[in-house]
């Protein structure tokens, strides 16, 4: 898959003192022109956390990118510690071969309801340029219908393909240049937090959605 030219990042939003730390990887979410809705509300996109929850997290990440994997587990504790926390899930592979064909067993293992334990797996495998065959031992490993698995991945090739198009097209319209980056309510953050960013960026945009 081909990446395309970028857009240019958006202007910086005023920040409270609490995320001066996060000024600098932290914007608008969503640029004029792009489809808020249909990023936050795409009906092939996974969901985790409360799908009713008070506040939208969309995570365009890559199972290839080291500081996805560094953000993952604190994202996750967030989520979970919150409980008010819906994440939209948005598999941007941009990081070559391998990185595409991990989306695409993730986004398979969907048509068996076990996406969450593929994406953590995969999100677990520490380092970058991981091959196919070491993701498959670990996706093996989290219980996954590997059968199952294969079959859903060349039986819904063409979903997968036009939800991965969807992603690189929405991350194209919000001027994304790499991973990861989350959009937190309204604000667009370009960074791997750690759970106390996660946390305050969580505070601020609760905050200015009430503003």
């Amino acid at each position: 898959m081909d990446r395309r030219t970028l857009l240019a990042l958006l202007p910086a939003v005023a920040l409270a003192p609490a995320l001066l730390s996060l000024a600098p990887h932290t914007e608008e979410a969503f640029a004029q022109g792009s489809d808020a809705n249909a990023i936050l509300n795409d009906p092939e996109a996974p969901i985790s956390g409360n799908p009713k929850g008070d506040l939208t997290i969309v995570a365009f990440l890559d199972y290839n990118c080291p500081f996805c994997k560094k953000a993952e587990p604190e994202l996750t504790r967030l989520v979970k510690a919150d409980g008010r926390i819906r994440v939209v899930h948005k598999d941007w592979p941009i990081l070559g071969d391998a990185s595409v064909y991990g989306a695409q067993i993730a986004l398979a293992a969907k048509y068996q309801g076990r996406y969450d334990e593929v994406h953590r797996a995969l999100m677990g495998i520490p380092g970058r340029k991981i091959p196919k065959e070491r993701m498959l031992e670990v996706v093996s490993a989290s219980g996954v219908d590997m059968a199952r698995l294969e079959e859903d991945r060349r039986a819904h090739q063409a979903e997968i393909g036009a939800l991965l198009q969807r992603n690189l097209d929405q991350a194209d319209a919000l001027g994304l240049q790499g991973t990861p980056v989350f959009l937190i309510g309204p604000l667009k953050v370009a960074a791997a937090l750690d759970y106390d960013g996660f946390k305050q960026a969580v505070a601020q945009a609760r905050a200015k959605g009430r503003s």
